[in-house]
């Protein structure tokens, strides 16, 4: 018995010392180094380009950054929490051009039945005369184009260079502001305060834009004057 067991031993040493060599031995498809690939060179697209345009531009934020912020689950706080932001754009689009003439009239008049006008609108881009990239809506300036009617023939009376006179600036009694001077125009390079979100409530009416958001019109200030002054299709005298 106790041969036997010295026999086993034996046995199992000789299996383990064949299985420490079987694994540093040779493997059974050795490494077979292969010359470069010398064919035609794979067709990549371009890796994109990454926007260089900064979140804000001092105090204020660049339209590319207050959409960025506003679509990130981290910071759309950042920008729709506080009671107002400041947002700084070149006006590449307004409504006020598009009016629909059954609205263009002063205020006191209603509109005839079937005229179906927008709210009173202009979009701010980052660059000039963009109108593909990025942009924010900015409303709540005027509740009608009545008001702006009113206000395009009370600021006609302006000099160049003057600012209205308390009595000669021109209040949107409903929404408690004073309507923009100048009238926002396509080209005038602006900075916007307001409050800002997906969509915004004006008067009666909601105006969302789930792109680039809406900004409630606290106040305005004209950086560069636009070409050209807002003008209805309609002539007002």
């Amino acid at each position: 018995m106790h041969m036997l067991a010295k026999s086993l031993r034996a046995l199992g040493a000789v299996g383990l010392v064949g299985a420490v060599v079987g694994c540093g031995g040779e493997p059974d498809n050795p490494y077979k180094p292969q010359p470069a690939w010398s064919g035609k060179a794979a067709s990549l697209p371009a890796p994109p380009a990454l926007p260089t345009t900064p979140i804000k531009q001092g105090d204020a934020y660049t339209v590319y950054g207050a959409v960025h912020q506003l679509r990130s689950l981290t910071h759309a706080k950042d920008v729709t929490a506080p009671p107002a932001i400041s947002i700084v754009g070149y006006v590449v689009d307004s409504n006020i051009p598009r009016a629909p003439d059954c609205a263009v009239h002063k205020t006191g008049k209603q509109d005839p039945e079937g005229c179906s006008p927008e709210i009173p609108s202009f979009w701010i881009a980052d660059e000039k005369g963009n109108t593909k990239g990025p942009k924010v809506r900015v409303v709540g300036w005027a509740r009608n184009f009545a008001v702006v009617y009113d206000a395009m023939v009370a600021y006609k009376k302006i000099k160049p260079g003057d600012q209205p006179t308390e009595k000669q600036a021109v209040t949107d009694d409903m929404l408690n502001v004073t309507v923009p001077f100048p009238l926002p125009s396509v080209g005038a390079k602006v900075k916007i305060t307001g409050a800002y979100n997906v969509g915004k409530n004006v008067v009666s009416e909601m105006v969302s834009e789930p792109a680039g958001g809406v900004i409630a019109y606290q106040k305005l200030e004209v950086l560069e004057p636009a070409p050209e002054p807002a003008k209805f299709t309609k002539a007002v005298p």
